[in-house]
C-alpha cells in the first residue's frame, strides 16, 4: 500500500536529479613573492598605456596630426598623473593640436589641430594638461 502511494506521489511531482554546473576555469597565474597587491596592480596596468578610440585616430589621420613617441610618453605621464588628483576628463594641449581625453579611462577620445580649436568650446572638462615642446 505504501509503495503504491509513494508510486503515485512520483507521477504527480516526480523527482529530478540536478547535477551542479562545472565551476568555470581560470587562468593560473604564478603567485608573486614579495610583492604587494598595489605594485602588482600597477604592473599591469602600465603595460597597456593609453588607449586611442577610433574616432580620435581617425581625427587624427584626417587633420594629419603627427604626434612622436616621446610626445605619447609625455601625455601618458601627465594623464597618469592627473588621475591621480582626481581628473576624470582632460584637454591637452601640444604645440600643434588639441587632444580630448578621459583619463578614467585613458583613452584618447577626439583630436583637433589647434587652429579648428581656437575656435570650439570644450564642455565637461575638469582638468587641462599643457605640454611643453623639448
Amino acid at each position: 500500500m505504501m509503495e503504491v502511494m509513494v508510486e503515485q506521489m512520483n507521477k504527480i511531482n516526480p523527482v529530478y536529479h540536478q547535477q551542479p554546473l562545472p565551476l568555470p576555469t581560470k587562468p593560473k597565474t604564478e603567485p608573486t613573492q614579495g610583492q604587494s597587491f598595489k605594485s602588482v596592480l600597477e604592473q599591469q596596468v602600465a603595460g597597456e598605456g593609453i588607449k586611442v578610440s577610433k574616432h580620435a585616430q581617425k581625427r587624427l589621420d584626417e587633420r594629419q596630426i603627427d604626434i612622436s613617441d616621446q610626445q605619447w610618453s609625455q601625455i601618458e605621464n601627465k594623464m597618469n598623473e592627473a588621475k591621480e588628483k582626481g581628473v576624470t576628463d582632460s584637454a591637452i594641449i601640444t604645440r600643434d593640436a588639441v587632444l580630448i581625453a578621459s583619463t578614467k579611462n585613458d583613452t584618447i577620445v577626439t583630436a583637433m589641430n589647434r587652429e579648428e580649436a581656437s575656435s570650439q568650446l570644450l564642455t565637461n572638462i575638469n582638468g587641462t594638461i599643457v605640454l611643453q615642446d623639448d
